[in-house]
């Protein structure tokens, strides 16, 4: 099977090299992002995975009004901004309508279309427009065949880097599962296929005001999907997940990252012989 590959920032991500998507689920502060940043390139350095860095600067999509959504556009825009030059990171977040993509094309290098927006053709074609990466979620109220429309729309409004990212499907009251038979579906589409292990394990609205989930079986689905051939990996991380502003439930230790990312090399490793 040929190679599948997506140019990010400086980074081609390649179907053939495990790769990783992570940063906390939103930008809490300035010196938070940055701290992150630090932990996860000397963890990706030293284990030689591909590293793009991830952070929303406005959770758009939130189970309660009181839940905070970030600091916003502008000043999100400025932190990533800083991240980026500081680390030499490429910088990936999700974006919410056309003329947000304008905007944040402009800092950032790949244009995370949310999973519930998937279908929203303006939204896509905006971000395939910006001439960056595009990385198009799964919806969970899809089937992996049904991203093949939301492809072509990207392709035909000019996207060449493109990432699709699974991120389980609806099951009943307030679950979702991760149906590992449809990663070499959504790779027959053409792209690297990511695997978001963190929101897989969402309880959408499960906390009655708040999203809830687990950590525990977001590291347990990270290596299951490594196993399945997923071409890289989507984590959310914070250094204190109990205390996380969005996410924490399902949100990774940021200290246990690197013990996780050494399994799945190694389950990747025993794939690929």
């Amino acid at each position: 099977m040929a190679t599948r590959e997506a140019k990010v920032g400086n980074l081609v991500l390649a179907s053939d090299r495990l790769f990783l998507v992570a940063g906390p689920c939103v930008i809490e502060s300035p010196d938070f992002c940055r701290r992150i940043a630090e932990h996860l390139k000397a963890v990706a350095e030293r284990l030689q995975v591909p590293l793009v860095f991830k952070a929303s600067y406005d959770k758009a999509n939130r189970t309660s009004l009181s839940s905070f959504r970030g600091p916003g556009l502008q000043k999100g825009l400025e932190i990533l901004a800083r991240v980026r030059e500081e680390f030499a990171l490429p910088i990936l977040a999700d974006i919410h309508s056309p003329a947000e993509a304008e905007a944040a094309g402009k800092v950032l290098d790949c244009l995370q279309v949310p999973a519930f927006l998937c279908r929203q053709t303006d939204l896509v074609e905006a971000a395939a427009r910006n001439g960056k990466a595009v990385n198009l979620k799964k919806g969970q109220f899809l089937a992996p065949w049904d991203m093949k429309p939301v492809v072509e729309k990207a392709h035909e409004a000019g996207a060449k880097n493109i990432l699709l990212t699974e991120r389980g499907t609806t099951f009943g009251y307030n679950r979702l599962v991760a149906d590992m038979t449809g990663l070499p579906t959504l790779q027959a589409l053409g792209h690297p296929v990511v695997f978001d292990a963190t929101h897989s394990a969402q309880t959408p609205g499960g906390l009655g005001t708040a999203t809830g989930g687990s950590r525990e079986a977001a590291a347990l689905l990270a290596k299951a999907a490594v196993a399945a051939g997923a071409d890289g990996l989507f984590i959310e991380v914070h250094p204190d997940p109990d205390k996380a502003k969005s996410d924490g439930p399902n949100s990774l230790h940021l200290a246990d990252l690197k013990a996780l990312l050494e399994q799945c090399l190694a389950i990747k490793a025993a794939v690929s012989r």
